[in-house]
């Protein structure tokens, strides 16, 4: 037995590939900021049948741990970082038929904003456009637009169910058909199909309509990360795309059928939305060889410390160096930020010190390691058991060598058991992702 097609995404983000490989292809001072890597990039994701590269942000430079920028800047993970936004539109120009996912956070964007650029890129990308749905979780982030810190974890999801309510109406103020060009009548568009929103909410107030239609679907397609209790409800009730880093089968497949529940409890269909997981697969051309490579990222220990301490720092604003590394994470440390991450990573810790949990620690918590044929099979073995939509591909920093043994090298093995589309069906993204299963 196999298991049903499923899908690829893959998370990026516009910071530098891994500028110290010699497969970076790039020169790191200069060639990163003109975009073409990730041109590049995704044009081999497009042929390899991808179905979206969604693209990550983070909107500040951290200086959490030990007080400084010094290991932020020194493993360039968050900063520097370009828009996903404005580079959508460039991503997009260079394919045709790939979905592109921006982040954008309904913290620091004004609802009227958001909904323009997001129509006009859906608009320019045919309806290839999907958009990230984050609230922030850094009070640095806030700094730079004039917030002190940010709101409550759980007052941030009450903006954010008014915004994508805002947005929805800004979308929708736009009727079918209202866009005439009819030289007899001398009407491009008919008024009495365009209407203002006249929102005036707790948070936000709007008098619409938008300026430019909505384009392909009413809408672009909505992706969501959430975790917590609150943030799987937001997720369940709004999103398209789900996303959510697996703790091993079982965690998936619970993971799946509460978003399910929810999704239904809230009146839609669960068939309608797509939970990937985020895995990291580690491949070599033979079985030893992958198994020499994941060893070897494990013995980059210090290495590996410093990458999570900055990760923390940057998406908790938990300065680590505070605590004593060799003893476990103190009870007492909590978050306003990913606060189901922070649990995520307190379980997978266990007992283990703070030195040894994190020099040991990657984004996934599900391992694959193989030649692209057994990353396959693993592939379809736990989407047999956990029922899943598809598999986001993560992987930072990345490589031109780590983008091809997922593009030439796991992709064709997945295509060849009949578990990845070998075309493209429909011209816009949401019609893909439902095209089957």
């Amino acid at each position: 037995m196999t298991a049903d097609p499923f899908r690829l995404g893959w998370f990026g983000n516009l910071a530098a590939p891994e500028w110290k490989s010699p497969y970076s292809g790039i020169d790191a001072t200069t060639n990163y900021f003109n975009g073409r890597f990730y041109v590049d990039m995704v044009r081999n994701l497009e042929r390899a049948g991808f179905d979206f590269l969604m693209i990550e942000d983070s909107l500040m430079v951290s200086d959490i741990y030990r007080g400084t920028a010094g290991i932020e800047l020194k493993h360039a993970r968050y900063a520097p970082k370009m828009d996903p936004v404005v580079a959508a539109s460039m991503l997009a120009a260079a394919t045709e038929h790939i979905g592109i996912i921006a982040t954008a956070s309904t913290t620091f964007y004004h609802p009227y904003q958001l909904a323009r650029q997001f129509a006009t890129l859906n608009n320019l990308t045919g309806g290839r456009v999907g958009w990230n749905i984050v609230t922030s979780s850094e009070d640095l982030a806030a700094q730079n637009y004039g917030l002190d810190k940010l709101p409550e974890h759980d007052l941030r999801y009450e903006m954010a169910e008014e915004f994508v309510d805002v947005a929805m109406k800004l979308w929708g103020s736009w009727e079918d058909g209202a866009i005439l060009a009819d030289p007899e009548s001398g009407y491009y568009a008919d008024y009495k199909k365009v209407h203002p929103i006249h929102h005036e909410g707790r948070f936000y107030k709007s008098r619409g309509p938008l300026n430019v239609p909505p384009g392909p679907g009413g809408r672009p397609v909505f992706c969501q990360a959430g975790g917590s209790p609150r943030g799987r409800d937001f997720a369940a009730k709004h999103a398209d795309i789900i996303l959510t880093i697996p703790h091993g089968v079982e965690g998936a497949k619970e993971y799946r059928a509460d978003i399910r529940a929810r999704a239904a409890k809230f009146g839609r269909n669960p068939d309608d939305i797509k939970v990937f997981s985020v895995v990291y697969p580690i491949v070599g051309e033979t079985e030893q060889e992958a198994k020499e490579k994941n060893a070897a990222w494990y013995a980059r220990k210090e290495h590996n410390f410093e990458v999570q301490m900055a990760h923390f720092a940057a998406t908790m604003e938990i300065d680590f160096s505070q605590f004593d590394p060799d003893q476990p994470i103190p009870d007492d440390v909590s978050t306003n930020g990913h606060q189901s991450q922070l649990e995520v990573w307190r379980k997978q810790l266990g007992g283990r010190t703070i030195r040894e949990g994190f020099s040991g620690m990657r984004v996934q918590t599900t391992e694959m390691v193989g030649t692209p044929d057994s990353i396959a099979a693993q592939m379809d073995e736990f989407m047999q058991e956990v029922g899943g939509d598809g598999f986001l591909i993560y992987g930072q920093p990345i490589t031109r060598q780590s983008i091809a043994e997922m593009t030439d090298g796991v992709a064709p093995a997945l295509q060849r058991r009949g578990l990845l589309r070998t075309d493209y069906a429909h011209s816009t993204l949401r019609e893909n992702l439902r095209s089957f299963g």
